[in-house]
């Protein structure tokens, strides 16, 4: 948390010397206004890049941490992970039979059984194990 405080404050530093240098660039004549514009935007546009790839993760990388072994090895079918992953995303029974054209009863059955097989009393306990042995 410290770290990513001490960065976004270098980075507001350093866009407030850039402007305080644009402006005294304006003042001064040395430079026209378009291409101080053009520099701000083309360095804001290099930052986010940078900020995305170092910060953010594509799904492919999310696929690849997921333990498939252990889902065959807990004997998880298809459709028992879809409804999983339905759960983790807080829906609830009837909203995850919509959303798979599935009968509210049959979705109980799944969670009954991922409940079973992931050793949990809860819905919500049942997420956060699947998350602890990287199936989610």
């Amino acid at each position: 948390m410290k770290k990513t405080i001490l960065v976004f404050s270098a980075l507001i530093i350093a866009l407030l010397a850039l402007f305080q240098i644009s402006k005294y660039s304006i003042i001064s004549g040395g430079m026209r206004t378009e291409v101080i514009i053009s520099v701000i935007a083309v360095l804001s546009f290099f930052i986010g890049i940078y900020f995305n790839r170092r910060i953010g993760k594509t799904e492919e990388d999310l696929k690849k941490e997921i333990n498939t072994s252990k889902i065959k090895e807990l004997e998880i079918t298809s459709r028992e992970y879809e409804v999983l992953e339905l759960i983790a995303k807080g829906l609830s029974n009837k909203e995850i039979a919509t959303a798979l054209f599935l009968s509210e009863s049959t979705i109980k059955t799944h969670v009954s059984n991922l409940l079973i097989k992931l050793n949990a009393k809860r819905r919500t306990h049942a997420v956060q194990i699947a998350k602890e042995i990287n199936i989610l």
